[in-house]
This record gives C-alpha cells, sequence and structure tokens, in this order.
C-alpha cells in the first residue's frame, strides 16, 4: 500500500454520508404522503389504505432514526426505498388506470 492510498473507515466509525438516502427519499415522498394521508382523511376513513400509510411514515423514520454507521447503510437504504416505493405506489397505480381508461 502506498503513501497516498487511504484504509476504508471502520466499521463502527460514523457514516459521513448517512443522511443521503432517507433525504432523497423523504424529497420525493413526503409531500406525495401528505398529500395522500389529507385526501384519506377528508373522506372519513382509513381503511386498510390507511395501514399503508402509517408503515410508509414508520419506514421513513426508521430510515432516520438508524444509526449513522457503515454496518447500518443498507437498511437505511432498504427502509427509505421501501417508504418510497409504498408511497409512489397508488399514484403509480392511479396513473396507470387513466391511460388505461383513456385509451
Amino acid at each position: 500500500m502506498t503513501e497516498t492510498e487511504t484504509l476504508p473507515a471502520p466499521l463502527h466509525e460514523p457514516h459521513k454520508t448517512w443522511w443521503r438516502a432517507p433525504f432523497v427519499a423523504s424529497v420525493f415522498g413526503l409531500p406525495v404522503l401528505a398529500m395522500e394521508y389529507t385526501l384519506v382523511r377528508h373522506h372519513h376513513g382509513m381503511g386498510q389504505y390507511g395501514g399503508m400509510i402509517y408503515t410508509a411514515m414508520a419506514l421513513y423514520a426508521l430510515a432516520w432514526v438508524l444509526p449513522h454507521r457503515l454496518t447500518f447503510r443498507m437498511p437505511r437504504i432498504l427502509a427509505a426505498g421501501a417508504a418510497l416505493l409504498i408511497t409512489l405506489f397508488p399514484v403509480g397505480l392511479l396513473v396507470l388506470l387513466a391511460a388505461m381508461a383513456s385509451a
């Protein structure tokens, strides 16, 4: 190993860019999730759709709360990605149904 090469950070050290995955998921997903929540609450009932909303909220919170270590990088990415997927699934389904109905 030469003098200019650096060793990777140990797994117990804080990860410098831990915030990227939760931030990207939150920027794109939280406005949509807030819109879905207000629309569902406006129609006087959460039903089974409320479970999806609350699960997405819990996954966003988990992505932000996990320890800021390199060992928790993949669980943080998975939690943020799952929250974004759960949030955008109903909107994507509505767009698909609208495209099918217009054809």
